[in-house]
C-alpha cells in the first residue's frame, strides 16, 4: 500500500510539474501532504515535514548566501579585468576566440547562474562571431559546454542532490574535483578543434586584419557600483572563501555568510548601498530557497512516512543483484539525456531518492547515484534541454533557431557526460 502510494505521488508530482499545472514550489508542498494524509498520517505530517526542512536548512542556507556573495564581488567589479583581458587577447583568430569564449562563460558561471553567464558572454562576444563570420552555433555551443560542465558547490544541480538525497555537498563535490577538471579539459578541446574548423573554412589560418577591438561596455547604473580599486581584495577574499569550503573545514553555509559580511563592508561601507546590493540579488535567493524548503517537505514526507522505502523495496525485485553495481554507470550514461524528459526540481526530488534507495538496498553508495546524476542531468544537459528557460535564452542570443542549437550542441555536450562517467570509472569513483 505504502509503495503504491509513494509511486502515485511520484508519478503526480511530475506530472503537474511537467505539465505546468502548478509551479514546483506549490507541488512539492501540496501533493506529498495530500499523500500523507490518505495514508492516514493524520497531523503526524507536520513531524514529518519539520524533519524534512531541518534537513534542509543547511543546503537552502549556502544556497541564498552564495547568491548574495558572487553578486556583490561581481557588481563590485571582479570579473571586469579578466573579461576585458580575453577580449583583447582573443585578437582575429577562431582558435583563440572559441576557447576565450568558453574561458568567458566559465568565469561567468562562478555565480552559478546559466542565464546570467549568457546574458554576459554571448553580447560580449557576438560582435567578433558576426564580423569574422565565425557559425554562430558555435558560440552558443561553446558557451553551453562551459556553463554545462561547470557544475559547482553552490549550483542548483548540486544543491539539489544533496538535499535530496540529504549528503553533505562537499561530500559530493570533492571527489568530482579532477572529474570536473577533465570535463573543462574536453571544453577546451573541443572549443579549441571548432575553432580551427573555422579558421580553415574561413580562410583566416594566418590571422585576420587588425582593426575590430571590441570592449565590454557598462552601463550608468554598473559604473556608479564598481569598486576597481578593490579587485585585488575581492579576488583573494573570493579564493579564500573557496578554498576554506572545499576543504571542508568549515562548513559552507557559514563560509558564504561571512564572505557576503566582509564583500559589502569592503565594498559598500555605506548602509543605503548595502541593502541596495541585498536587494538586487534577493529575488534569485529567495525564489530557489523557496523551491528547497518545498522540497524538504516533499523528502521528509517520503522518508519519514516509510513511502521512499517501501517503493525501493518493490523496485528491487525488478534489478538483478549483479547488476546492481552498474547503477552509477548506467545512470551516468544516461543523466544528460534525461535532461529532456525531466526538469531538475521532478528528477532531483522526485526520481533520485527512488533510484538512491534502490541502489543503496543493493548495496551502492547514495553518494554515488547522486554524483552520476550531476555528470549530465541538467549540468551538462541544461543549455538543450526546453524544460529550461535557459535554452531559449542562449538560442535566441545568438540569433540561431533553437532546433539548430538543440541539434548542434547536443552531441557535443553528451560527449562530454560520457568523458567524465568514463574518468569517473577510471578513477574509481565508479565501480564497473
Amino acid at each position: 500500500m505504502l509503495a503504491l502510494l509513494g509511486f502515485i505521488t511520484i508519478a503526480v508530482l511530475l506530472a503537474v510539474i511537467l505539465t505546468k499545472k502548478m509551479s514546483p514550489l506549490v507541488a512539492l508542498i501540496a501533493i506529498p501532504i495530500i499523500a500523507a494524509l490518505v495514508g492516514g498520517f493524520g497531523l503526524g505530517t507536520s513531524k514529518f515535514i519539520i524533519a524534512g526542512i531541518t534537513n534542509i536548512a543547511p543546503v537552502a542556507g549556502m544556497f541564498v548566501f552564495a547568491i548574495l556573495f558572487f553578486g556583490i564581488v561581481t557588481d563590485a567589479g571582479m570579473l571586469d579585468p579578466v573579461i576585458s583581458g580575453i577580449l583583447r587577447v582573443v585578437g582575429s583568430r577562431p582558435t583563440r576566440i572559441v576557447p576565450g569564449t568558453a574561458l568567458l562563460a566559465l568565469l561567468i558561471h562562478l555565480d552559478g547562474s546559466g542565464a546570467v553567464t549568457f546574458l554576459v558572454t554571448i553580447p560580449a562576444m557576438l560582435p567578433l562571431y558576426t564580423r569574422l563570420g565565425i557559425d554562430k552555433r558555435i558560440l552558443a555551443c561553446v558557451a553551453s559546454l562551459a556553463a554545462g560542465v561547470n557544475f559547482l558547490p553552490w549550483t542548483g544541480p548540486v544543491i539539489r542532490a544533496s538535499a535530496a538525497l540529504h549528503i553533505p555537498v562537499s561530500e559530493i563535490f570533492t571527489p568530482l574535483i579532477p572529474i570536473q577538471l577533465i570535463g573543462l579539459a574536453y571544453v577546451f578541446g573541443v572549443s579549441y578543434w571548432l575553432g580551427r574548423k573555422e579558421e580553415i573554412r574561413l580562410g583566416l589560418t594566418k590571422g585576420a586584419p587588425v582593426g575590430f577591438v571590441h570592449m565590454q561596455e557598462l552601463t550608468e547604473l554598473e559604473k556608479q557600483i564598481r569598486r576597481p580599486k578593490n579587485f585585488w581584495i575581492n579576488i583573494a577574499l573570493t579564493v579564500a572563501v573557496l578554498g576554506v569550503m572545499i576543504s571542508g573545514k568549515v562548513d559552507p553555509v557559514v563560509m558564504f555568510m561571512i564572505g557576503v559580511v566582509l564583500a559589502l563592508i569592503i565594498n559598500y561601507p555605506n548602509v543605503d548601498m548595502q541593502r541596495a546590493r541585498v536587494d538586487a540579488h534577493a529575488k534569485a535567493a529567495l525564489l530557489m530557497a523557496s523551491i528547497l524548503f518545498a522540497a524538504g517537505v516533499f523528502t521528509g514526507i517520503m522518508t519519514k512516512s516509510g513511502m521512499l522505502t517501501a517503493m525501493a523495496k518493490t523496485a528491487v525485485g525488478f534489478v538483478p543483484p549483479e547488476m546492481a553495481v552498474h547503477i552509477p554507470v548506467a545512470l551516468g550514461f544516461l543523466s544528460m539525456p534525461l535532461s529532456l524528459l525531466f526538469d531538475p526540481d521532478s528528477f532531483y526530488f522526485g526520481v533520485l531518492p527512488v533510484i538512491a534507495e534502490v541502489g543503496h538496498l543493493l548495496g551502492v553508495p547514495s553518494i554515488q547515484v547522486g554524483q552520476a546524476a550531476l555528470l549530465g542531468q541538467m549540468t551538462t544537459g541544461f543549455p538543450v534541454s526546453p524544460l529550461t528557460p535557459a535554452t531559449f535564452l542562449v538560442a535566441g542570443l545568438a540569433g540561431i533557431d533553437l532546433a539548430d542549437h538543440q541539434k548542434y550542441t547536443f552531441k557535443y555536450l553528451f560527449g562530454a557526460s560520457i568523458v567524465m562517467t568514463i574518468a569517473c570509472v577510471t578513477f574509481g569513483i565508479f565501480p564497473l
